[in-house]
């Protein structure tokens, strides 16, 4: 049964509301193992729909719930250890939440149904707000109230796109089931004008969850203000899943012969993202609000890259995978910092290659992956990137794509050179926990690995998107 995957995350992070704290900590770790063995079970093909009508797997949900799974198991060994060392008051709603956003997105990853999806996406909202908010600070309740607040109303309007895409059938005359699927196949019949004017909403409204400026405003507050390991998850998995909803709706676009509208579109949003990433990194006094700010510039470099289309959908694809993991393994190093320095000011933050020099290995190689230099992936999948531009002609938003990159490495350099090197503040601890160091360890060797061998069955998941809207992997 399929539906266990999201299901179990449901009943299991409800029980441990009433549980003894040290029980419902077991339990994460527990519930993260056991989606990960079930996310393995819906790749080799062993687990099927019990509502084939409402979920379903497809290639590219499978791809993020993969990631998803495997990120999530790292954050739990690390939150073992880092909630016991925190101010956390309330640690049975921290995994209780923790858990039902694991559920809420592995129902996005295996939603076929337009409505589900949204209806996943929308609790993905709901249930973490309280990790937001646990620490109950007046900036935390800011944070939440923003987060909350743009976000549902960003998602309405994804409803809304979802209804005029509905409309689209209609118009259409067409008799067919809403779900990707069925729509995918009469596609050619959909009301192109409708189409369009959805597409649109679904832009803005998933956009707004996945970061995309100008509708990007939570995200540097709800990261700066969540624990490390819930930064790590919005940032690693949650944005992922709001691109999802995007891109099906691109491959509904291709398919319909709009492919060129969309493209340009994500172009478009990608671009902005970005600079207004690029923009707002330089001279950022808070490094988790840094690290948020490069989230809202990767997503859009993945909305660019998937705008572009071709042999540059390879490079988005790409682009998720190490994103994800680089982006998860620099928030819980940043946790570690956090904890050693007790603050989240850059000016009070230095010589963390001297304090905690075990931290700073993870630290730096994730500085030098994200911001796409070599060996990292994310060096590989911007080129492919660039290249994929090149190839299709857009020269200009090629050369605005590497400007806004420069700027990003520029900015954050700056940054992390400070943090590690420089003459801050005095930590207030310099023990690190192996649990705490693991897990960012094990993030960054997969993104390592994954640039020097990739499994058949994953290159295979991404061909397998990416040829939906024609992409390419010949550069």
């Amino acid at each position: 049964m399929l539906e266990l995957i999201f299901i179990i995350p449901f009943v299991t992070g409800i029980s441990v509301l009433i549980l003894p704290v040290q029980m419902g900590r077991v339990l994460l770790l527990a519930v993260a193992g056991l989606h990960l063995v079930l996310t393995a079970m819906a790749w080799l093909g062993a687990l099927s729909p019990s509502y084939p009508q409402l979920f379903g797997i497809s290639p590219e949900g499978l791809l993020i719930l993969l990631l998803t799974s495997f990120i999530f198991i790292c954050i739990s060994i690390y939150a073992f250890s880092y909630i016991e060392e925190t101010e956390v008051e309330n640690k049975p709603l921290f995994n209780c939440c923790m858990m039902l956003f694991l559920g809420t997105m592995s129902m996005v990853t295996l939603s076929d149904h337009p409505i589900v999806l949204w209806i996943a996406v929308e609790a993905t909202t709901l249930v973490s707000a309280p990790l937001i908010f646990i620490h109950r600070s007046q900036e935390a309740l800011e944070a939440t109230w923003k987060y909350v607040l743009i976000c549902s109303v960003g998602i309405a309007l994804a409803l809304l796109g979802c209804f005029f895409i509905t409309l689209s059938m209609d118009l259409g005359n067409i008799d067919a089931p809403l779900t990707f699927n069925s729509l995918y196949q009469v596609a050619p019949q959909l009301d192109p004008l409708w189409l369009k004017t959805g597409f649109i909403f679904v832009v803005i409204g998933f956009g707004t969850k996945m970061g995309l400026a100008p509708m990007h405003t939570w995200l540097p507050d709800a990261h700066s203000q969540a624990p490390s390991p819930a930064s790590a998850l919005l940032s690693g998995a949650l944005l992922n899943c709001a691109f999802l909803g995007i891109y099906k709706v691109h491959v509904l676009m291709t398919m319909a012969g709009l492919g060129g509208f969309s493209g340009n579109v994500l172009v478009g949003f990608g671009l902005f993202s970005m600079f207004v990433g690029a923009i707002f990194i330089i001279s950022q006094p808070d490094y988790k609000r840094m690290l948020a700010y490069s989230s809202i510039k990767n997503m859009g470099v993945i909305a660019f890259g998937v705008g572009i289309g071709g042999f540059a959908v390879y490079g988005a694809f790409l682009h998720i995978l190490h994103h994800s993991l680089i982006k998860s393994s620099l928030f819980l190093s940043a946790g570690n910092v956090l904890l050693g320095f007790d603050s989240k000011k850059v000016q009070k933050i230095g010589g963390v290659v001297r304090h905690l020099p075990k931290t700073f290995i993870s630290l730096f190689a994730g500085f030098v992956g994200i911001s796409g230099l070599p060996p990292f992936g994310l060096f590989i999948s911007e080129v492919i990137i660039t290249i994929g531009a090149l190839q299709n002609g857009r020269y200009l938003p090629a050369g605005l794509f590497l400007f806004a990159i420069t700027l990003v490495c520029a900015g954050s350099g700056r940054i992390f050179m400070s943090m590690s090197f420089g003459d801050g503040g005095s930590p207030v601890r310099t023990k690190e926990n192996i649990l705490r160091l693991i897990p960012p360890y094990a993030l960054l060797l997969m993104s390592a690995t994954i640039c020097i061998w990739m499994p058949d069955a994953l290159y295979k998941a991404i061909i397998n998107s990416i040829s939906l809207i024609g992409g390419t992997i010949n550069g």
